[in-house]
């Protein structure tokens, strides 16, 4: 059964995909069926450039637990980027 739980933010930043390098603006973040890992359910994360077609995708598809383990190592690199005082730069998702 489809869970239908499904999450936008906007974003700017750069991926990598096929054809090179291509200028991200949101990541969609959902709940539901993987199409690739062997689970009934993943944490699925397609970050893409949607006014460059479908071309411009790149997506992950996360167990929760290495989700959840991704996201708290974000935050702590974050955190210690910032207390370092290397976190000057602050870019706002356009759009």
């Amino acid at each position: 059964m489809c869970t239908m739980i499904s999450h936008q933010a906007r974003i700017f930043g750069s991926g990598k995909g096929t054809r090179g390098w291509f200028e991200l603006s949101a990541a969609n973040v959902t709940y539901d069926h993987p199409f690739h890992i062997r689970l009934e359910h993943a944490l699925n994360i397609d970050f893409v450039n949607e006014a460059a077609g479908p071309s411009a995708r790149v997506a992950v598809e996360l167990t929760p637990e290495s989700a959840r383990q991704l996201a708290h190592k974000i935050l702590a690199t974050l955190d210690q980027a910032e207390g370092d005082g290397w976190l000057h730069e602050h870019h706002e998702a356009q759009g």
